[in-house]
This record gives C-alpha cells, sequence and structure tokens, in this order.
C-alpha cells in the first residue's frame, strides 16, 4: 500500500461510518504549499467512544495494527493514537479534538477538495493549517513546520484570509511567531 492508497482508505472509511474528521498536518501543507517527504496523515476526528470496536474493525488486524485501549484513551484525555500499516511503514496519527473554540471553527471551515483522483476528501483550510503548524513549532521548535507555512504562503498565499490567522494567532498565543513568518515572507519577496 502506498501513500496514496492509505489516504484513500482512510477517508472512504471515516466517510462509510459517517463521522467527522478532516486531514491536516503535512498532507494539508503539501495539498496547499510544496511537496515534502511524509510518512504519516494526520487526521483529526470526532470519534466516540461508542463507535471504537466499529472503528477498530475496519482497520484489518492483518493488515493494520491499531491499539484498542490507546483509541479508548486519546477519546477518554482527548489526545491522539496512530494505525500503523507494518508492511509499508505508515501510519495515520488521528486526533481526537476537545471541541474548543477553535476546534470548531477548524471543522466549520474545513475544505472537500479532491487530493486523489476519484477521491473527495475534507481537509482543514490553509490558515487553519498555518495555526496548528505555528503551535507545533512554538512547542517543538521543529523547522519542518515553519517550512511548511513558507511553503503554504508562497503557493496560496493570496488566497489565505491573513485577518483570521492574525485573530486566532493572537487567541491561541503565536502572534509574535507569525509576525517572525510574515517578516521572514516579506524579505524574501524583495531579495526576488
Amino acid at each position: 500500500m502506498d501513500q496514496g492508497e492509505l489516504l484513500r482508505w482512510v477517508v472512504e472509511t471515516f466517510e462509510r461510518l459517517e463521522l467527522r474528521y478532516f486531514v491536516t498536518g503535512s498532507m494539508a501543507t503539501i495539498l496547499y504549499g510544496e511537496p515534502r517527504f511524509t510518512n504519516d496523515i494526520d487526521v483529526v476526528a470526532q470519534l466516540p467512544l461508542s463507535r471504537v470496536e466499529e472503528f477498530i474493525e475496519a482497520f484489518p488486524a492483518g493488515e493494520f495494527y491499531v491499539d484498542d485501549e490507546r483509541v479508548r484513551t486519546a477519546i477518554s484525555n482527548r489526545s491522539q493514537f496512530n494505525i500503523i500499516h507494518p508492511a509499508s511503514g505508515l501510519k495515520i496519527d488521528v486526533m481526537v479534538p476537545r471541541m474548543d473554540r477553535f476546534d470548531y471553527s477548524r471543522f466549520a471551515r474545513t475544505r472537500t477538495v479532491e487530493p486523489l483522483r476519484n477521491l473527495s476528501a475534507e481537509f482543514a483550510a490553509p490558515e487553519d493549517v498555518i495555526l496548528k503548524k505555528l503551535q507545533y513549532f512554538a512547542e517543538g521548535g521543529s523547522e519542518k513546520h515553519l517550512r511548511d507555512i513558507r511553503g503554504v504562503l508562497r503557493v496560496t498565499g493570496s488566497e489565505i484570509d491573513r485577518g483570521y490567522v492574525e485573530t486566532w494567532a493572537e487567541h491561541l498565543g503565536v502572534t509574535e511567531l507569525w509576525q517572525r513568518v510574515l517578516e521572514a515572507e516579506a524579505e524574501g519577496s524583495s531579495g526576488d
């Protein structure tokens, strides 16, 4: 199974089970920005405890590894769990949202896109991808998050609602990082 096939499996599974979800993370920054290597698919999903068995059955034990206890713990703690496809080494990171104001906003702003031929999927809006990447950088300092943001701004920049990003950046405590990104973008474009 390659990454495209895994994405198709994930999306079709969430759609069939009628679970609210959206793809985010690296897959979204690749869609809105510049290509880069990633071996995971990040999905935010509303998964109730009552649907865990049905959800796990959708990822057959012979093909996937899903830890039932970790899924239940992630739902209870509003954290994340992994689904691993051992044959390919690919994984799916499923994040269970807290459903705070920002999560409600992210779900309300998802976009239906066609990341693969004959596959419609819900993806996070580019502004929300940028905001999460700013949060991840603030938490861990990995430069890949800033590179991803710059890639989205280069490719999709004219479509970005910067007022929305600015408002939520302030609410999420990442305004200073957002300003640094904008300053670096301005310096980069003035050097062209």
